[in-house]
């Protein structure tokens, strides 16, 4: 059964093309540097927000339009497979990811949840045998049933957590079975709401305890894949212990976690958190911690995680800068982990947001590419902070001095120079690049 019937394959057809269902941009077989754009750019499809989402909201029902809404339960499960396949063929994406509940319901009880995992999961397994889609990542969902609503390896309730632990488990083995590339954990309600009712050093020494036993059992069984958290502030507790890269890095080194671990960075969580997508992308790389991307944006006249679809050329230039900088994803990917708007119910504006997901990074790909072959940013920066490269600046970098020297030279100084930090002029510049009009060759 075909459940998109608009469209065979989505292919790369250029600018000039007018057909909806094709690449403006996204050639996955052009060369950028010594890769292709499927290499760069390892796309990923979110089965939770492609297949499972239903539109609703906390003001209207479901309103999406899906080929496989009249069925239930197992059959609903078995649909969804066959609708994901045939998306991933049309797109010819090479990964997806999902959490447990996605692809399968859960049941009266942990085995009978299990049970119906299994029977999924080896369908996913036949499929992939003749798919080239792969899994980037598969997690656990610990937030949406109410046995998680005082968190869940933060929880204060023992059988929640080991209820938990299990969930993990099994996810373990699946990526072991379905041969997944990372493991991530979210933690949706690994936070607090107010300090009246919580024991803090005892969740957070819980949660550490927790990471180290998933690790212990990953060895176990033999899995490979890479460990990611996804940091996330506010949403659905006021304090998440994994607000942002920051302050889940202090986590991971307080814990002895950082080097087993990296993070999946999704462009929304980054927002809400104050912060800026290549923000959190760079402070993750310059620390050696930059893993996998959750590739969306969000809305700044909303508060809340909205989940779009990444269309902003500004975004995906400068986040495709630091990923180009980090050496690429290595075992991470760009997953969308994006939603089409309530507005957008038909099942062919699931094709369309991907498309336009993909030519969008595939936009930033190459303006990224070309400001770094270019160096126009590197040069202007290593400018700035040349004073650092030479003389007393030098000592300070090779830690050289002391208080006692600077007071030396600071007493010796006459009055100080700074120099422009000329924002608006390098912003000036990326509209150049980005609208390849008189790209300028480097920073005089």
């Amino acid at each position: 059964m075909s459940y998109f019937n608009e469209v065979n394959a989505v292919q790369y057809e250029g600018t000039q093309s007018t057909n909806p269902f094709s690449f403006k941009h996204y050639n996955p077989k052009e060369k950028l540097g010594d890769k292709t754009l499927e290499e760069h750019l390892r796309f990923s499809v979110a089965y939770w927000h492609t297949f499972t989402a239903d539109g609703s909201d906390p003001f209207g029902a479901g309103n999406m339009e899906r080929p496989w809404n009249h069925l239930q339960g197992m059959d609903l499960a078995k649909a969804r497979v066959e609708a994901a396949f045939e998306i991933f063929e049309k797109l010819d994406v090479p990964y997806f990811c999902f959490h447990d509940v996605d692809v399968a319901p859960e049941g009266s009880t942990l085995g009978e949840t299990n049970r119906n995992l299994d029977e999924i999961i080896s369908m996913i397994k036949d499929y992939m045998k003749t798919s080239k889609t792969k899994l980037l990542w598969n997690t656990a969902n610990m937030f949406t049933h109410s046995r998680f609503v005082h968190g869940a390896a933060s929880t204060n309730n023992a059988d929640v957590y080991a209820y938990a632990a299990a969930k993990v488990k099994k996810g373990l083995e699946i990526g072991q079975e379905l041969g997944s590339e990372n493991y991530v954990f979210w933690g949706g309600r690994e936070g607090y709401e107010t300090l009246l009712n919580t024991d803090l050093k005892l969740e957070l020494d819980n949660l550490g305890r927790f990471y180290h036993m998933a690790l212990d059992y990953a060895k176990e069984i033999g899995y490979t894949g890479q460990f990611l958290i996804e940091p996330k502030p506010k949403e659905p507790t006021k304090h998440q212990y994994d607000y942002d890269v920051a302050s889940s890095l202090a986590f991971l080194e307080r814990y002895n976690l950082s080097n087993d671990f990296k993070f999946n960075i999704e462009a929304n969580h980054a927002t809400l958190a104050g912060h800026t997508f290549e923000h959190e992308l760079r402070y993750a790389r310059v620390n050696g911690m930059l893993g996998s991307v959750d590739a969306n944006q969000g809305d700044t006249l909303l508060g809340w995680d909205t989940d779009e679809f990444p269309t902003d050329l500004y975004s995906t230039t400068l986040a495709m800068y630091e990923i180009l900088k980090n050496g690429g994803l290595g075992k991470g990917g760009l997953n969308f982990d994006a939603k089409v708007r309530r507005g957008s119910f038909k099942p062919d504006d699931l094709l369309h947001a991907h498309i336009a997901g993909m030519d969008s990074f595939a936009i930033g790909l190459k303006v990224a590419h070309k400001l770094l072959e270019d160096g126009v940013l590197e040069e202007f920066i290593e400018n700035r902070y040349s004073s650092f490269s030479e003389g007393i600046g030098k000592k300070i970098v090779d830690g050289d001095t002391n208080f006692h020297l600077l007071e030396e030279h600071a007493l010796s100084l006459g009055e100080i120079e700074n120099q422009s930090g000329r924002m608006e002029w390098l912003k000036s510049v990326l509209n150049q690049y980005l609208l390849s009009v008189n790209v300028p060759v480097g920073m005089k």
